[in-house]
């Protein structure tokens, strides 16, 4: 059967630490790589960590139909799953792991209904995330706000899911995460 792990959090939750602990544990897993128009961070890859698309073909393959779901996370800034990398990883018999953004995670467990587990990871406190993103130090001041302002947005998505983990300790969380994962795909 076909399956699909979907995790959404606000940005610094530690979902892609989450996410990377999952995949290197479990290799039934396979990830599902989002496309976006933004510019790639240092040391991402094309194809590792996103598909890197200018806003024209972006637009170009919303208009043929080839995401299962996209969306302007930032002003100016997509990010979409494409049906085809979901297709690819089905193909090779792994269970899909996303990490996305809480609107795009919504859309796909509603297409994927019981086939699909989503996953809400926050963060123990708005104070904690602000800490956590600071730290990360990816975004100068302006930008942290926008992501600070878009996390207390995102929390009011939590009830949509499945699961609301709570990423305080990270070595609980990774392990709750594996148990409710291998649960999930052995169900």
């Amino acid at each position: 059967m076909k399956k699909a792990i979907i995790f959404s959090a606000p940005s610094g939750s530690g979902k892609t630490t989450v996410v990377n602990h999952l995949l290197s544990v479990m290799p039934e897993l396979g990830f599902s790589v989002s496309a976006t128009t933004r510019k790639p961070r240092e040391n991402e890859v094309d194809g590792r960590e996103y598909y890197f698309l200018d806003l024209e073909d972006f637009k170009q393959k919303v208009a043929n139909d080839e995401f299962l779901e996209s969306e302007e996370v930032y002003e100016g800034i997509f990010y979409g799953t494409l049906h085809s990398e979901v297709e690819r990883l089905w193909s090779l018999g792994k269970t899909v792991i996303f990490d996305v953004d809480v609107a795009g995670g919504v859309r796909i467990k509603k297409k994927f209904g019981d086939n699909a587990l989503s996953i809400f990871l926050r963060p123990p406190s708005i104070d904690i995330l602000m800490d956590r993103l600071r730290k990360r130090s990816t975004e100068v001041e302006h930008q942290l706000q926008m992501r600070i302002d878009k996390a207390h947005f995102e929390l009011q998505f939590e009830n949509q899911y499945d699961i609301v983990l709570i990423n305080d300790k990270l070595e609980e969380t990774l392990q709750k995460a594996e148990d409710i994962v291998k649960s999930f795909i052995q169900s």
